[in-house]
């Protein structure tokens, strides 16, 4: 039987994700190339990786394989996207992603979807960089022999029968739209948020004003993974919320803050509403992101559920 409490301390413990143990000294000499590689290693951890581990693992639950929910297609423009739907029809999700005006892709996305005693389980994530706590310790220890000192931020849902779990770390956010209304899932952890502060203080850190807030005068994030020089105090333990899926649930967006950095909350969701298909919505949110003047990479997935569309006739993807 699925544990809640399973659940929520796997996604604190070790990520969304089983993160397999990989070779860590070959990743380490392919960063010394190229901050790029960061990518190419997310999707290597990512893929490699299992969404059984939201269950207890001691557990002899029934489960079925996990499936990619994603297919990737790129256009002309350079945008990145692809949808996907559930054969009962009750849920889609599309994505869309952009290098916009960086030079490096580093934002990434996944979807994963498998059953467990019957039960449906998906995993939506945006990340600008990596996992949670395990990654955090996997990612340091790719970079100890280094002198760089990178950092990443996530958000994920999880989606459980019909209970959702939002983490964040870092400015990634979720936001859903419940009676057309945006409700954020995910609160952005900057160095001037009370509790932040209070924390990074009691530490022994300072927050300081340099253009924005930031820890020591550097970071303009309070939590993120990585950022070995200010790891005392920037943690990568995520923040979890959680929310039962009732028939005012209409979609969800998650994005990287190459999004919210100049797309309000209430902004997207009226954005995604006026689109029914999520492949359609997702580009739309982005194309709005770089028109708006967004400087960084941007992603974003959004998830419709169809509590009265159930239609597996058009559940086959192109």
């Amino acid at each position: 039987m699925l544990c809640n409490s399973c659940i929520r301390s796997v996604i604190v413990q070790a990520g969304i994700f089983r993160k397999t143990r990989l070779q860590l000294d070959n990743i380490g000499r392919s960063l010394n190339a190229s901050r790029s590689i960061n990518y190419k290693w997310n999707r290597q951890v990512f893929l490699r990786s299992s969404i059984t581990m939201m269950v207890d693992s001691d557990s002899t639950d029934t489960r079925g394989p996990t499936v990619d929910l994603l297919k990737e297609k790129e256009d002309d423009g350079g945008f990145v996207s692809g949808w996907w739907k559930s054969e009962d029809g009750e849920l889609s999700c599309g994505y869309s992603s952009f290098r916009g005006k960086r030079v490096t892709m580093e934002d990434f996305y996944d979807a994963k979807s498998t059953t467990i005693d019957g039960q449906r389980v998906c995993m939506f994530g945006i990340f600008d960089g990596q996992s949670y706590q395990q990654t955090d310790v996997d990612f340091l220890d790719s970079e100890k022999d280094t002198y760089r000192d990178d950092g990443s931020t996530a958000s994920t849902a999880v989606l459980v029968g019909d209970h959702l779990y939002v983490a964040n770390v870092g400015d990634s956010r979720t936001v859903i739209s419940k009676g057309g209304k945006a409700i954020p899932l995910s609160e952005d952890h900057k160095p001037n948020r009370s509790d932040e502060r209070k924390r990074i203080e009691s530490a022994g850190g300072v927050v300081m004003w340099a253009g924005t807030w930031r820890v020591g005068g550097v970071l303009a994030m309070s939590r993120a993974f990585g950022n070995r020089m200010l790891k005392q105090f920037v943690v990568a333990e995520p923040d979890i919320q959680e929310q039962k899926i009732d028939q005012e649930f209409e979609l969800l967006v998650l994005a990287s803050d190459g999004l919210w950095d100049v797309v309000p909350n209430e902004d997207a969701v009226s954005i995604a509403r006026t689109e029914e298909e999520p492949e359609t919505a997702a580009r739309k949110l982005t194309e709005a992101a770089l028109t708006r003047g967004s400087a960084d990479n941007i992603t974003c997935i959004v998830v419709r559920f169809h509590h009265d569309k159930i239609d597996p006739s058009n559940s086959q993807q192109d």
